[in-house]
């Protein structure tokens, strides 16, 4: 998907949080920051997000409850994100320089 015009793709947030997508945003990005975004069932039985909760005020951020995030399921499912992010490796690296896109900056940045 580079720069061409694409159908959106889209995966069911039930599929994102089974296979450990929302557990691993979490745990990787939004909780260190205090942050966490949330699934929540419907009446209907479908999954949604819900909402961001919002702890940025913890210094220590947001944490997992040790029930939720030591066992082996969660383990799994942070072991199959950190495959999947390395068999994209070298097709990111050959796109973009590097895993995380890089912000490129053409203008001098304004200090506060």
């Amino acid at each position: 998907m580079t720069g061409r015009k694409m159908e959106v793709k889209r995966i069911p947030i039930s599929e994102f949080r089974r296979l450990g997508y929302l557990q691993e945003l979490n745990r990787r990005f939004l909780h260190p920051l205090g942050l966490a975004i949330e699934s929540v069932i419907n009446e209907d039985g479908s999954e949604s997000l819900g909402g961001v909760w919002d702890y940025r005020d913890d210094p220590e951020g947001m944490l997992f409850n040790l029930d939720l995030i030591d066992t082996t399921g969660a383990s799994e499912r942070a072991q199959r994100i950190d495959e999947e992010i390395e068999s994209k490796r070298i097709a990111r690296i050959n796109a973009c320089g590097a895993i995380v896109q890089p912000i490129s900056i053409s203008f001098p940045l304004k200090r506060r």
